[in-house]
Order: C-alpha cells, then sequence, then structure tokens
C-alpha cells in the first residue's frame, strides 16, 4: 500500500464534512501529535493548545493535501511547524556556535546501564533539556528531520543545529547519568 492511500477513505470523508470521519482522524493521529507538541514544547498547556490549533489547521487546509507523502507526514508538518512558531514567539535560544564544535566526535561512553532505562527515565530527562537543545534533539532524532532541514525550519546554520544536537546528546547522557547514580 503507497503512503498516499493511507487512511484515504477517512480523508476523502473529512473533505465531504463528515464530522465522524474528522474525529476518526483526530484519533488516529493526536496522541501521536501530542507527544511531538509536549516533546518540543515541554509544557502540558502549551501542547495541549498547539495540539488543538494543529488539527485545525489540518481541518481547514485539508483540500491542499496532495497525497505525496502518508496524511500522518502531512499532519506531523504541520505539528512541528506549528511548535516552532510557537517557540519563535517565546524567542527560543540557541547556544552560539563554538568554531568546530560541530566537528567533535562524541567517544565519551554514556555513563549509565541503557538497558536498564526506562521510558519515562527517557522522557523525563529529554524534558530537562533546554528549549534550544530539546527541540533540535526532538526534530533530529525523533521526527526524522536532518540537520540541513532543521537548520532551514529553525532559521540557523546547519553547524548550529549539529552543534545543539551533539550538546543536546551529552546533556541526556548527563542527566540519565544522574538519574542513574540517585536511583
Amino acid at each position: 500500500m503507497e503512503y498516499a492511500e493511507t487512511h484515504k477513505e477517512i480523508v476523502q470523508a473529512c473533505l465531504r464534512g463528515d464530522r465522524h470521519a474528522q474525529f476518526e482522524l483526530y484519533r488516529l493521529y493526536s496522541k501521536a501529535m501530542y507527544n511531538i507538541c509536549l516533546r518540543m514544547t515541554n509544557s502540558q498547556e502549551d501542547a495541549e493548545d498547539l495540539l488543538q490549533n494543529s488539527f485545525v489547521d489540518v481541518f481547514s487546509k485539508l483540500q491542499s493535501f496532495r497525497a505525496e507523502s502518508s496524511i500522518g507526514a502531512w499532519i506531523k508538518r504541520i505539528v512541528v511547524n506549528n511548535c516552532i512558531n510557537h517557540l519563535k514567539k517565546r524567542r527560543l535560544k540557541f547556544d552560539e556556535l563554538i568554531e568546530n564544535y560541530h566537528d567533535r566526535v562524541d567517544v565519551e561512553p554514556i555513563p549509565c546501564d541503557e538497558a536498564k532505562l526506562s521510558v519515562p527515565q527517557v522522557k523525563r530527562a529529554l524534558l530537562k533539556l533546554p528549549t534550544g537543545y530539546r527541540v533540535v534533539f526532538s526534530m533530529y532524532a525523533f521526527e526524522g528531520f536532518d540537520h540541513e532541514e532543521i537548520g532551514q525550519i529553525l532559521e540557523i546554520s546547519t553547524s548550529t543545529s549539529k552543534s545543539q544536537y551533539s550538546r543536546a546528546k551529552q546533556k541526556l547522557r548527563e542527566i540519565l547519568g544522574n538519574e542513574q547514580l540517585t536511583a
């Protein structure tokens, strides 16, 4: 099955104004999209607001969906863009790029036993990251954007995206290592 065919009937019903189909589309994607919002904003209230606003955008712009990708990918792009716009309004800050920092190779081992990490531990650690780190890390590691795309979307250089990602990984190692020591 092609991506464009994913939930095609639901999308067509939504375009006809079928409220049940709209609810079904929301039900299928809302949890995953909420998790994106939460990872990017680190705020339950902002994540809830952004999710609702994003689905308003989805339904109001659905006629522009061209089925060049899956409906889920299209919705995800709307959600990510809304999160980024929200963070920009709140003056998302990125650490300035240190010359050649992005060329550094991470060779330090993670100071905790990866096999003993739980999903809640990793989620908590991710939410402790500074906003700039968390956004770049989420976009790269979870959402599948490359550094060039992240740079374009966030209006930062590719090198800054790489350095933010590298710093985020290092900070996660520290946070998870500290949690492991206190457990």
